[in-house]
């Protein structure tokens, strides 16, 4: 007898990946598009295994689901599950950490070149039939620069590949090291504490997962210590910077550019500070994308869910259980 499988919630424009998946290994499956936790609890009895985008799996929700087994997460984070208490119990949560490496990489270099070479505000210019590159000056030498990345993980190693290439000095923070360690393809990239990638680079990329702990870490008194005309890159998650902080860090000149690609609230809200900054780039949570990765995304979520409503060994384990 199949074992049921569910999507909590999605809003990608088909289930082709998901549904060839489920039919070679003999599961029903059904989509729903649950917001609440009432719409969890009242929509997955008897669900097994789940992929899931945004829907917020708590303790009540885990409490009134004793028959789930296994939440797989469309990406990376999994900041939207209650990891403790889908431990508690016996969930095992899953994320899909390498389909879109290379994409967000790119997307943090693209953003790097944007607010350095200042290309936006360059394009915006010469379309107001306006030429004079002077109004953009100062720009420093990419290859000048001390490129620090906070998380140091399979994007923040790709995007130090890239910046390398192009002559930066690389330096780098991780709650990990380990992984580091007599690691010669890596060498070049030098290990330092928080506080010394936040004063001695030039531009800061962020490539860790959010947390109780770095919430907001990025705010006042941290761009305060970074040097002055220092850039910042945001590709990870959205609450690791204070958005007011940020936009009176722009404002006042103290930074000198910000690319973003996640924002605290999304869709960026109408009334957001960081809006109308002209040294402030922001993308539209797109960095993951493209046609390869989306496809990876939506058949890797639904391989693992398959693994965990048969009872197998999970690919990408995130909790403990």
């Amino acid at each position: 007898m199949a074992v049921k499988v569910a999507v909590t919630d999605c809003d990608h424009a088909n289930m082709i990946e998901e549904d060839a998946v489920f039919k070679k290994n003999g599961l029903e499956w059904k989509l729903f598009q649950c917001q609440t936790e009432d719409d969890l609890i009242n929509n997955l009895q008897g669900v097994v295994a789940c992929c899931n985008q945004y829907a917020k799996f708590t303790n009540k929700v885990f409490d009134a689901l004793p028959d789930l087994k296994m939440i797989v997460r469309y990406g990376v984070g999994v900041d939207n599950i209650d990891l403790e208490a889908a431990s508690k119990h016996g969930v095992q949560v899953c994320n899909v950490p390498d389909y879109g490496t290379f994409e967000v990489a790119d997307q943090a270099l693209a953003l790097m070149m944007s607010i350095v070479r200042k290309v936006p505000m360059a394009n915006e210019q010469v379309q107001k039939k306006e030429w004079d590159y002077a109004v953009m000056a100062p720009i420093q030498r990419l290859s000048t620069m001390t490129v620090g990345i906070i998380g140091l993980g399979r994007i923040g190693q790709a995007f130090a590949k890239r910046v390398h290439a192009m002559g930066c000095k690389v330096i780098g923070y991780d709650v990990y090291t380990e992984h580091l360690k007599n690691n010669a393809e890596l060498s070049f990239i030098e290990v330092k504490s928080l506080d010394e990638v936040i004063t001695q680079s030039d531009l800061i990329s962020l490539h860790c997962g959010l947390n109780k702990d770095n919430a907001k870490m990025m705010n006042k008194t941290t761009f305060a210590k970074m040097k002055k005309g220092a850039f910042l890159v945001n590709v990870a998650r959205g609450g690791l910077v204070d958005e007011d902080d940020l936009a009176e860090a722009l404002k006042s000149g103290h930074l000198g550019g910000a690319g973003i690609d996640v924002t605290n609230k999304e869709p960026l809200q109408a009334d957001s500070p960081l809006r109308g900054i002209p040294n402030c780039v922001i993308t539209p949570h797109m960095a993951w994308y493209s046609v390869q990765a989306a496809s990876d995304l939506k058949t890797k979520c639904a391989e693992e869910a398959a693994r965990g409503a048969l009872g197998q060994k999970p690919r990408c384990p995130v909790n403990k259980i």
